[in-house]
């Protein structure tokens, strides 16, 4: 059926529901899964935000606050691993950086996946409302199919 599957975790429930629809379709079809996370852009200026100064973060400033959001995205991963059995599956996971609909988008190319399984809501948060979208941008941009889990 599948070859190859990508699934997208964000860390929500919805998520961890669309591994778990994946790693079955995988064990029946023996396809192999590719599992991601995108750590969205560091904001260009947060100061605004958190009442400091309008000025700019410095260069080192935004690879230390990139590389920390990339840490969170790992641990995204391992919790997803750690909450769905994927024994006997072989498993391929990275971590992206940007915006999420494009990566994933440019992930299924790269991997060359025949469907994309996801959530269909992400977290609660703010973020999570952004990831939230994400599914329904991703059923319209992505150029394999979308299975949206519930």
């Amino acid at each position: 059926m599948y070859s190859k599957i990508l699934v997208p975790l964000d860390g929500s429930e919805h998520a961890i529901k669309a591994l778990r629809v994946a790693a079955s379709l995988a064990r029946g079809g023996e396809a192999k899964l590719h599992l991601m996370t995108v750590a969205e852009y560091p904001p260009d200026n947060i100061g605004l935000f958190a009442g400091g100064p309008v000025e700019p973060f410095s260069a080192e400033e935004r690879e230390k606050l990139a590389q920390g959001m990339k840490d969170e995205a790992r641990k995204v991963i391992e919790q997803a691993r750690a909450a769905v059995d994927l024994g006997g599956l072989e498993v391929e996971e990275g971590v992206c950086q940007g915006y999420p609909a494009q990566r994933i988008k440019e992930q299924a190319e790269e991997v060359g996946a025949d469907v994309i399984v996801m959530g269909s809501r992400g977290l609660s948060n703010v973020r999570g409302m952004i990831f939230g979208s994400v599914s329904h941008k991703v059923s319209h941009i992505a150029d394999c199919g979308v299975i949206t889990v519930t």
